[in-house]
């Protein structure tokens, strides 16, 4: 049972990293891709850290990053829109 949960806890975490790879035409795909690769981390933690009987703190931290990172994430989204019109990444351009 132990094995078929962290095989699947993988599974799920390379779709993620395949869905975050192959959506690269809109920056909202990629953001929900890259949530959606967090919050698998975040499950395999806390498998992690319950089957070694450790403390969850370190869970609340991860918790607080990963919602840094999706208010960042949507504040680009949101500049994005309002700069160019629309989240394709073939609009922006560096140069």
């Amino acid at each position: 049972m132990q094995m078929l949960m962290e095989f699947g806890l993988l599974v799920l975490l390379f779709m993620g990293l395949m869905t975050f790879v192959s959506y690269r035409k809109h920056l909202l795909s990629m953001l929900l891709s890259l949530e959606f690769i967090v919050l698998n981390l975040f499950v395999f933690l806390f498998y992690f850290l319950s089957y070694m009987n450790y403390e969850f703190y370190f869970t609340m931290m991860f918790l607080t990053f990963s919602v840094c990172e999706g208010a960042l994430g949507l504040s680009i989204l949101v500049s994005m829109i309002r700069v160019h019109g629309n989240d394709y990444f073939q609009s922006f351009s560096i140069f």
